[in-house]
């Protein structure tokens, strides 16, 4: 309906911003300055929410947390923060042995093993160690994986494939996923919110105290709360590395244009959802560190990255072709 006398809609009715008038019940809800209308559906976290009568209406399920890792040291927490840290040590990613009284009554700890993967003193993460409890322990560095046990009984988690990723489901309330190259994802039950600690933060959904050492102390240094969670002392504290594209010039304008694929249209309808610059940035940083080799898989990795946090809102984007990225389908399938 066509609003009238200089559009002033008729009784009951409402201007609808497009110089029509409809019933208030037909108006859209907003959705990251993305409108929808009545009856449509999306998905926040891992909740459905349904437009009606101008609101939102979610159902609410309890959602797992995701933390991941990727490339050359690029962090973001269980509670969102993001943060670069590269240094060549094991660091504990997640554990639920936290403070005092927690020492002795953790249920799991992960983790990851950095390696120089660079000239430029840049690291990526190539072994994951997961402890289960006492009893269990694996480790997976993209050749075997080696378990150990010392009790009888049924294994507390089981091991599958997932496209590109290799999986670990344990029983616990810990997901883990792995590309067996430098992309870790964490995932955690609401359960374990504000007793885990590590790289992957305290997830008590306040992303402002996530820099927590071991010492239980919290910090702004990246660096100060990044090597407190050293496994061995024996390691060197990591410093502050060149920025990579200043130490490899000839590199940048070539990693500008192939991580431009981020902020290009081909992820148009995921740019409103994830934010994308950061993750542009975090692919030039490790297109032009990768100078030993392996140039496309840093910028595959790190476009990879992004993808998968538009997956985790649902947003499958096919952003793969024969000559940017390409899997070998028919075996992974």
């Amino acid at each position: 309906t066509h609003c009238v006398s200089g559009c002033v809609c008729p009784h009951n009715q409402v201007l609808d911003g497009k110089g029509g008038c409809i019933a208030p019940e037909d108006c859209p809800c907003v959705h990251n300055g993305n409108s929808y209308s009545p009856g449509e559906s999306i998905r926040v976290g891992c909740n459905n929410c349904t437009c009606r009568n101008r609101k939102w209406h979610c159902s609410e399920e309890p959602c797992l947390e995701t933390c991941s890792v990727y490339g050359d040291g690029h962090y973001t927490t269980f509670d969102g923060k993001r943060f670069d840290f590269e240094g060549d040590c094991e660091y504990v990613l997640v554990q639920n042995y936290c403070g005092q009284q927690g020492m002795n009554q953790g249920t799991f700890r992960v983790i990851t093993e950095n390696i120089p993967c660079g000239t430029t003193g840049t690291t990526c993460s190539k072994s994951i160690k997961v402890f289960l409890g006492v009893s269990i322990f694996f480790n997976i560095d993209g050749h075997s994986d080696v378990i150990q046990r010392t009790s009888g009984g049924k294994m507390p988690f089981q091991i599958h494939s997932m496209g590109i990723y290799l999986v670990v489901d344990t029983t616990v309330g810990l997901i883990l996923m792995w590309d067996k190259k430098t992309s870790i994802f964490i995932k955690l039950s609401p359960s374990f919110q504000g007793h885990v600690c590590g790289l992957c933060g305290n997830y008590d959904g306040n992303g402002n105290n996530d820099f927590t050492t071991r010492s239980q102390s919290v910090v702004g240094n990246v660096l100060e709360f990044a090597n407190s969670w050293k496994v061995s002392s024996s390691c060197p504290n990591a410093n502050r590395t060149k920025d990579p594209c200043t130490a490899n010039p000839y590199r940048k304008a070539w990693a500008q244009k192939q991580c431009s694929i981020i902020t290009s249209e081909v992820f148009a309808k995921c740019h409103s959802q994830v934010e994308p610059n950061e993750y542009y940035q975090a692919c030039v940083d490790d297109a032009c560190a990768c100078d030993t080799g392996g140039d496309c898989e840093c910028f595959c990795t790190a476009v990879a990255a992004y993808a998968q946090a538009c997956n985790e809102l649902d947003i499958c984007i096919s952003w793969r072709t024969p000559s940017i990225c390409p899997l070998f389908c028919d075996y992974y399938n």
